[in-house]
């Protein structure tokens, strides 16, 4: 893509990884945000030496316009937090039983997928951590929003955000909630996560487990 600052997520990775060197904090946990965020945290934990996870976040789609977010589900360890979008909710106005559907279902997928990417492995321990959560980029930063609340319910010492693209808004809003921000490209005519990358195709689950197995130290 013409202007494009990265050839693909992981070129991304790699380039957040050389910016976070010596702010990374020993014994540090990468979380990535699947599905192409986990590619992102690959490079990341691998560069850094660190333990690499998943957090995995869901949108909840206002019933009847699912690509509105009226909020979002993100879960550490048994631990599952839920965000609304008020605005949202007060313009849509849906039904309690609705909502509670759309809950109920999206936050089965986020068992299904948080299984289908961690095995039997155990979820990582947060609590007096170094956190550093990563993703391929923000659009409005509300699932990245979502994951600094469910981790930050578990007590880490230190919460770092870094993504490779994002609005200078959804950045704003983001550097009073954690102790460190890293985005390298925030663009003035942001338009899409996509114009950052010559290669934006989506990930499939098998990348993300191949992800996994090949970034970092997976706990």
């Amino acid at each position: 893509m013409p202007g494009a600052r990265y050839a693909d997520r992981r070129a991304a990775g790699r380039e957040l990884a050389t910016a976070l060197t010596g702010r990374a904090d020993a014994g540090a946990l990468v979380l990535g945000l699947p599905r192409g965020g986990a590619l992102v945290a690959a490079e990341v934990a691998l560069a850094l030496g660190a333990e690499l996870d998943v957090l995995v976040v869901r949108k909840l789609g206002a019933p009847g316009h699912p690509e509105l977010a009226m909020g979002a589900l993100a879960a550490v360890g048994d631990r599952v937090e839920t965000v609304w979008v008020t605005s949202v909710r007060e313009r849509v106005d849906p039904a309690p039983d609705a909502v509670a559907a759309v809950r109920e279902r999206e936050l089965a997928e986020l068992r299904r997928r948080t299984g289908a990417y961690r095995g039997r492995r155990p979820a990582p321990v947060v609590a007096g951590r170094h956190v550093v959560l990563v993703d391929d980029g923000l659009a409005t930063g509300a699932s990245m929003r979502v994951a600094v609340t469910a981790v930050r319910a578990s007590g880490p010492a230190r919460l770092t955000v870094a993504v490779p693209v994002a609005p200078r808004t959804a950045l704003a809003e983001l550097a009073g909630v954690v102790d460190d921000l890293e985005c390298p490209f925030a663009p003035r005519g942001f338009r899409a996560v996509g114009q950052a990358y010559e290669d934006f195709s989506e990930t499939s689950d098998e990348e993300v487990l191949d992800a996994l197995h090949r970034g970092g130290t997976v706990g």
